[in-house]
């Protein structure tokens, strides 16, 4: 059985789905995370040990501990699992290039302990309090897939071979 990649991430996550802000992009409303979300998503990625941004592409379970300030914010570890996944940007396009319907292309910036957080089958999400030391403890396990005989070709017996 694979040993679990467990490490600390210092400070206090901010919720998604509650913090978000609405901007004007381009004449269109937008909905963005708020500085307190990118803020912890710059200083969290900072503190993957390199040696864990393995890429898991498989199955994984994931368990956090989510140590907060105070009771007041939501149990929500939505910015953590996303930190834990491959970081990518998207090429930038001169006008000429968009107006003939050239798209940028994706590029890998920064790896994650996880390809996707779509990978996580199974979580576990505690809620701590800690007024000193807000933190999250993150512990993430490659799961084995739990129906590979499915993936196996099936062998039909030869009728002669009976």
């Amino acid at each position: 059985m694979a040993q679990p990649i467990i490490f600390t991430i210092l400070g206090e996550p901010a919720s998604k789905a509650n913090s978000r802000q609405i901007v004007v992009r381009g004449g269109r409303p937008a909905s963005i995370k708020s500085e307190k979300a990118l803020e912890f998503e710059r200083n969290a990625l900072r503190q993957i040990p390199p040696r864990y941004r393995v890429r898991y592409t498989g199955p994984v379970a994931v368990t956090l501990h989510i140590f907060y300030a105070s009771q007041r914010p939501d149990l929500d570890e939505s910015i953590v699992l996303d930190i834990l996944q491959d970081r990518y940007e998207t090429q930038k396009l001169t006008k000429a290039q968009k107006e003939a319907g050239m798209k940028g292309e994706r590029y890998l910036v920064q790896r994650g302990v996880y390809v996707n957080d779509r990978q996580v089958r199974e979580k576990h999400v505690f809620h701590g309090i800690d007024r000193v030391n807000p933190r999250t403890v993150v512990q993430i396990l490659p799961l084995q897939p739990q129906q590979v005989e499915l993936a196996l070709p099936v062998r039909v017996a030869d009728p002669l071979e009976v």
